[in-house]
């Protein structure tokens, strides 16, 4: 079975390296969801520019997700091939290029192509980053990957506000997206060196549909996905129509909930040294599940907003296990297991929000809520049988 390193990298930080290897991994998360989160702010200039409805902005937006999911796949041919070192620089310095391109072009038939190109690279970019993961927790034998994922929401918090606050001052979208891309290139500059330079070992396909214990797991991210995407696209919608709460103030349940699980992340690695990967599983869907309980079942804003700061607690440090045990499991080398499982759950987080739509349509949002607590109760108890 190929690995993912062919032989175990060296600890000492190598001579003219700025940084080392968990540093450079802990800046590409962090330069993730700086990128990611620094579009969201430009949305709306985008839909004002070319005049779309909801609609049409809603299937704009799709191509990101669809360059994603497309691009995915091929990553780990891709480390396989060129190394993490290239792959990460290339995807990551593409990705730094096309979030002021967007931003500067005027035309949509460009624009369509343009967000295909950015979905996937950073699609790409993330896959590439979470084998590095899996490759630097091998090297120094400790849980680190909870800490890798944290910097990724910490990133977005920084992406969202930094081009929010230039945009604020009096910055055109265009200025702001490249002193974004600007300090997103400098940060990779500062990180290449440290990158392992080998990926997995050559040979095999390029990418692969997902078997073994590889579905399972990937099924859990799914369902992961598809809560975070459910929290982020109808917390504030649940507050207001269904708690009373005014529209402006309806954000902070997702508020809580990225606060909560950005904490947990920060702090995870100690948790699952101290517990296990199991258990990290169990307790954490278990809360999750509370979570989501006690958000459709107790009629109090108040506890609806403890409800979403449960769900955080309890998913935070989920999905980074996940992807521990895709780099750790055999069922497929683990450049091909890494791919296909963070498809899957992107795919989860593409098709939630819509998903829980529907349901609420015929059966009511706090319904749709609740079956996703029950999913997350599910994802728990068959942990006891994972392999993590």
């Amino acid at each position: 079975m190929s690995e993912v390193v062919s032989q175990p990298e060296p600890r000492a930080k190598p001579i003219g390296v700025w940084v080392s290897a968990p540093a450079a991994t802990r800046l590409v998360f962090f330069i993730s969801g700086f990128l990611i989160a620094a579009w969201a702010p430009l949305i709306p200039f985008i839909k004002n520019r070319f005049h779309l409805s909801d609609a049409q902005l809603g299937l704009l937006l799709l191509c990101i997700g669809v360059g994603s999911i497309g691009a995915m796949p091929l990553t780990g041919g891709l480390t396989a091939r060129f190394g993490c070192r290239r792959a990460i620089v290339a995807v990551g310095t593409i990705a730094c290029i096309m979030l002021p391109l967007a931003a500067a072009i005027t035309r949509l038939e460009l624009l369509i192509p343009a967000l295909f190109v950015f979905g996937a690279v950073l699609g790409m970019l993330d896959v590439a980053m979470n084998i590095h993961a899996v490759m630097v927790e091998r090297a120094l034998d400790r849980a680190m990957m909870s800490g890798f994922h944290g910097l990724w929401s910490i990133g977005g918090i920084a992406g969202a506000g930094t081009l929010s606050a230039l945009v604020s001052i009096g910055s055109t979208p265009l200025v702001a997206s490249i002193v974004v891309a600007v300090i997103s290139m400098i940060l990779l500059a500062v990180s290449a060196r440290a990158f392992y330079p080998r990926g997995s070992e050559r040979g095999g396909p390029a990418f692969a549909l997902p078997h073994g214990g590889v579905v399972v797991l990937g099924c859990c991210c799914f369902v992961l996905f598809l809560a975070e995407g459910s929290v982020l696209e109808w917390s504030a919608v649940f507050l207001n129509k269904e708690r009373g709460m005014q529209i402006a103030h309806a954000g902070i349940g997702f508020i809580g909930f990225s606060v909560a699980m950005t904490a947990g992340r920060l702090t995870g690695d100690r948790i699952v040294r101290a517990l296990g990967s199991r258990r990290i599983v169990l307790l954490g869907g278990l809360v999750a599940a509370a979570g989501f309980g006690l958000v459709v079942a107790v009629p109090s804003a108040a506890a609806s907003i403890g409800g979403f700061v449960l769900i955080g607690v309890g998913a935070s440090n989920m999905v980074p296990v996940m992807f521990s045990a895709a780099g750790r499991q055999e069922s497929m080398p683990a450049h091909l297991a890494l791919p296909a499982m963070t498809t899957l759950g992107y795919l989860g987080g593409l098709a939630g929000p819509p998903l829980i739509g529907l349901i609420a349509q015929w059966l009511g949002l706090p319904v749709a809520l609740g079956l996703i607590g029950a999913m997350m109760g599910v994802i728990a108890v068959a942990s006891v049988r994972m392999r993590l």
